[in-house]
C-alpha cells in the first residue's frame, strides 16, 4: 500500500482542469480522462468512482473491487477500505488535493509454503497538495500520521512493524531541459522492525529487531519524464488487443524514445539516528547511519552511486577474540558506483531492432551485439575515496576497475594507511596465542614491505591490474602477465589507464618518489 497509494495519487489528475463549476458534467469529464489511464472497466467494475462532493470532486479507488474482479487466485481474505481523494480545480488550471488516509487494512492468501498474511494500520493520516496538469506533479505538498503498526505473517517468518508520528513534503517544478524537477522528504520517529525467523527445517531460530528514534528519508530528481510515462501508460490501454498492439508498434516505438532518458538523475538518502539492531549475537549500533545511492537516466555515459557512512559504530565484542577488540572500526565512509554506463545506445537500438509481428520479436543474434556494444564502451567499477577508522588507525580506499573480454580486471586501486604500526602490534600479540594469526603475522610484515612511506607517515600502496594477468605495486611487478596468452587480447584495452597499466614505470598518476602526495592519503582521481 506504500508505493500504490502514491502512485494513485501522482496519477489520478492527469487531464486539464475541466469547467471551474463542480458538477456532474465536470465528474464525468474527469472520469473520462482518467478512464485513458486505467480503462473503462475499471469504472464498470467499480474500482474507480468519480463523484461530486459539495465544492470538489471525490475520487475513490477500491481496491477490493479491483481483487473480487479477478477471475482467480483470490485472497482467502481481503479487507480495505477504498482510498479517496478530494479534489478542487483552482482559478489557475491547478488543483487543490486532500486525502485522509487513515486506514486499516488486511488480507490473507494461500503462497507456496502455507497461508500469508499481512495488517495494516496507519491512525491521523491527512495530506494536501496542489497538483498541476500541465506538469502531471505535485508542485507543493504536505502530509502527516500519528503513527502505523504492521504485521506480515508467513510459514516461517513473522514481521512486526511500529512507528510513531511522521511528517511528509513535496515539490516539483519544471526542469531546464524538459521533464520535471522534485524533491521529497520524509521523517518518522519511534520506528522499530522485528523480524523473526523461524525454520525447523533448517534448524534456523533468528530474531533481529531494528531500532531508530529517527528514521528520515530525502530525495531528489531531475528530469522526471513523467508525461511521456503517462502517454506510455495510455497506449498501453488502449492497445490491449494484441493485434492492435502489433498494428500500431510504430507509435510505441515512438513513445518508448520520448520517455527516454526517463529521468536525467535521481538520488535518495536514508537516514537513522542512534541506530541499533539487536540480535542473539549482541546488539549492533550507530549514533548516525546514513545509506544513499543515486543513478543517472538512461544515457551514453551514465553513473550510478552507493554510499555507506556510520558513525559511532559499536559491534557485539563478545564476537570477536580479545586482540580484534582494539582494531574495530568506529566510523565508515564508503563510495563505490560504476561509470560509463551506455544504457541510451542500448535503449534505442532495441526499440529501433524489435518487431513484435515477428517471433521472437528481436534475432537471437541481436542480443550479443548489444552486449558487445556496451562493453566497447569499457563500463567500470568505481571505487570512491573511503575510509574506515578506528582511533589512530585509518584505511582508505580509491580506485576504478574494468574487464575487458579477457574478464580479467584492468585498473588501478590505491590503499593509503594510518598507523599500520599499530595493526602489525595487534597482530604480533594474537599470534602468541592464535595459530591463523601467527600465520598472517608474516605477511602482515610483507605487505608493509611493498608499502612506500608518505611524508604524513602513511603507508600507500598503488596496485595496478592489467588484462594480461599482471600485477603491479607501486610500480614493481608482483605477477607477470599469465602464460600462454595471446598478445593481442587486453593488450590494447588499456589506453584509458592513465599510464596504470604496466606498459612503463608510471603507477596511475602517482610519482614513484611520493613527492606529489603531500600525505594527503589516496590520490586517484577516478
Amino acid at each position: 500500500m506504500k508505493r500504490i497509494l502514491p502512485l494513485v495519487a501522482a496519477l489520478a489528475f492527469t487531464a486539464p482542469a475541466v469547467a471551474q463549476a463542480v458538477d456532474s458534467q465536470g465528474a464525468k469529464q474527469l472520469s473520462d480522462s482518467l478512464a485513458r489511464y486505467f480503462g473503462k472497466q475499471a469504472f464498470d467494475k467499480g474500482v474507480l468512482t468519480v463523484s461530486v462532493e459539495g465544492d470538489a470532486y471525490r475520487i475513490a479507488l477500491d481496491i477490493k473491487a479491483l481483487v473480487d474482479a479477478l477471475p482467480d487466485q483470490k485472497p482467502l481474505k481481503f479487507d480495505l477500505a477504498p482510498y479517496a481523494l478530494m479534489v478542487t480545480p483552482r482559478s489557475d488550471g491547478s488543483w487543490d488535493v486532500a486525502s485522509d488516509f487513515s486506514q486499516s487494512m488486511s488480507f490473507e492468501f494461500n503462497g507456496p509454503e502455507g497461508p500469508q498474511s499481512m495488517e495494516l494500520s496507519i491512525k491521523g493520516g491527512k495530506g494536501t497538495a496542489v497538483y498541476d496538469p500541465n506538469l502531471a506533479a505535485f508542485t507543493s505538498g504536505t502530509s502527516s500520521m500519528a503513527g502505523m503498526t504492521m504485521t506480515s505473517r508467513e510459514a516461517k517468518q513473522q514481521v512486526d512493524v511500529t512507528a510513531g508520528a511522521g511528517t511528509a513534503t513535496v515539490a516539483a517544478t519544471k526542469s531546464a531541459n524538459g521533464g520535471v524537477d522534485f524533491t521529497a522528504t520524509q521523517k518518522v520517529s519511534s520506528f522499530v522492525e522485528t523480524i523473526k525467523i523461524d525454520d525447523p527445517d533448517s534448524g534456523t531460530n533468528f530474531p533481529i529487531t531494528l531500532r531508530t528514534p529517527e528514521l528520515s528519508v530525502d530525495a531528489n530528481g531531475k528530469g522526471v519524464r513523467i508525461k511521456p510515462l503517462l502517454d506510455l501508460l495510455a497506449f498501453a490501454v488502449a492497445n490491449e488487443d494484441e493485434a492492435k498492439l502489433k498494428a500500431n508498434q510504430a507509435e510505441l516505438k515512438a513513445l518508448l524514445e520520448a520517455a527516454l532518458p526517463v529521468w536525467e538523475r535521481i538520488d535518495g538518502n536514508y537516514g537513522f539516528k542512534n541506530f541499533e539492531a539487536e540480535s542473539p549475537v549482541g546488539k549492533f549500533g550507530a549514533t548516525q547511519l546514513n545509506v544513499t545511492g543515486g543513478m543517472d537516466g538512461i544515457s551514453q555515459n551514465g553513473k550510478i552511486d552507493y554510499a555507506i557512512k556510520a558513525s559511532g559504530l559499536t559491534i557485539p565484542q563478545q564476537m570477536l577474540p580479545a586482540w580484534a577488540v582494539a582494531l574495530l572500526p568506529t566510523d565508515i565512509d564508503l563510495h563505490f558506483g560504476g561509470a560509463n554506463i551506455d544504457l541510451d545506445t542500448m535503449a534505442r537500438k532495441t526499440i529501433e531492432a524489435f518487431d513484435l509481428n515477428k517471433n521472437p520479436p528481436l534475432p537471437d543474434e541481436f542480443g550479443k551485439a548489444l552486449v558487445d556494444d556496451f562493453k566497447a564502451k569499457k563500463p567500470k567499477v568505481v571505487f570512491g575515496h573511503s575510509t574506515v577508522k578506528n582511533g589512530d588507525i585509518e584505511v582508505a580506499m580509491e580506485g576504478e576497475v574494468f574487464f575487458p573480454d579477457s574478464k580479467k580486471p584492468d585498473g588501478s586501486v590505491t590503499v593509503d594507511v594510518a598507523g599500520y604500526d599499530k595493526i602489525v602490534d595487534a597482530l604480533k600479540e594474537a599470534a602468541k596465542s592464535d595459530e591463523q594469526m601467527a600465520q598472517a603475522f608474516p605477511f602482515a610484515l610483507a605487505v608493509k614491505g611493498f608499502g612506500k612511506t608518505l611524508p604524513d607517515g602513511r603507508l600507500e600502496w598503488v596496485i595496478d591490474t592489467t588484462a594480461d594477468g599482471s600485477v603491479k605495486v607501486n610500480g614493481a611487478m608482483l605477477k607477470g602477465p599469465d602464460a600462454a596468452q595471446d598478445d593481442s587480447a587486453g593488450q590494447d584495452d588499456n589506453s584509458g589507464d592513465d599510464g596504470a597499466n604496466g606498459t612503463d614505470d608510471s603507477t596511475g598518476g602517482d610519482d614513484s618518489d611520493g613527492g606529489d602526495n603531500g600525505g594527503a592519503g589516496a590520490k586517484l582521481q577516478p
